[in-house]
C-alpha cells in the first residue's frame, strides 16, 4: 500500500481519462438504485483490492461524450437515486470526474445524489489539491481510507475494511470536521 505526502499524486499527471467500467441501475455502490461510473487508475493498491483490476490507470476504455450522455440519460430516470464514483481511484480521475458531476448538477441539482469511494481519508483529503477539493464540495457522502485486509468485515455496510468511514461531506464541510453518515 502506498501513503502519498499532500499534493504528491496529480490527476493531470497520471490520469488518463480510462473508464474501468459503468455499470446502470444497480443496487450495491450506495443506497438506492446508482448509476455507478468505475475510473481507472489507482496507485493505493491496497493487499486485498476489491477492484484490482482497476489500479492501471490504463485499464479499460477512454471516457467519451456518448458515455456521459448515457449515464446523464440513465440517471434522468425516477427510480435512480443518484450517482457512484468509484474505480479505481476518483481523485486522481479529476477531469473525468468534475466533467459528469457538474453536468449532473446543471441538470438535477441535489434532486440526486452523489457518492464516491476514496483510498484518501478525510484528513489527507483537507491538504490536497484544488481539484480534489473541487470534487469532493460536490459530494454528498465518501466512503474514505484505504481498504485494510487486516480488519476485512463482511458485514459492514458500503466499506470492506472498519478504518473506513461513511462521510456526510456536506455537513463536514460546513462544520469543518468528520460528520458520518451512519456507522
Amino acid at each position: 500500500m502506498n501513503n502519498p505526502k499532500p499534493k504528491e499524486w496529480v490527476s493531470d499527471n497520471l490520469s488518463r481519462g480510462y473508464i474501468a467500467d459503468y455499470k446502470g441501475f444497480n443496487f450495491v455502490d450506495g443506497e438506492g438504485v446508482r448509476c455507478s461510473l468505475y475510473v481507472s487508475g489507482c496507485p493505493f493498491h491496497c493487499e486485498g483490492c476489491y477492484n484490482a483490476y482497476a489500479q492501471s490507470f490504463k485499464y479499460g476504455v477512454p471516457y467519451t461524450d456518448e458515455l456521459e450522455a448515457k449515464i446523464l440519460n440513465d440517471l434522468a430516470h425516477e427510480g435512480v437515486q443518484g450517482l457512484t464514483l468509484l474505480g479505481g481511484e476518483p481523485f486522481l480521475n479529476t477531469g473525468t470526474c468534475l466533467a459528469i458531476v457538474k453536468k449532473m448538477r446543471a441538470r438535477f441539482g441535489n434532486e440526486k445524489d452523489i457518492w464516491s469511494w476514496t483510498g484518501y481519508t478525510w484528513e489527507e483529503m483537507m491538504q490536497e489539491s484544488a481539484d480534489k477539493l473541487e470534487l469532493l464540495s460536490l459530494i454528498d457522502v465518501l466512503v474514505d481510507g484505504r481498504f485494510e485486509q487486516d480488519k476485512f468485515d463482511p458485514n459492514l455496510a458500503f466499506r470492506g475494511s472498519s478504518n473506513q468511514r461513511i462521510i456526510d461531506v456536506q455537513k463536514s464541510l460546513a462544520s469543518g470536521e468528520v460528520v458520518c453518515y451512519f456507522n
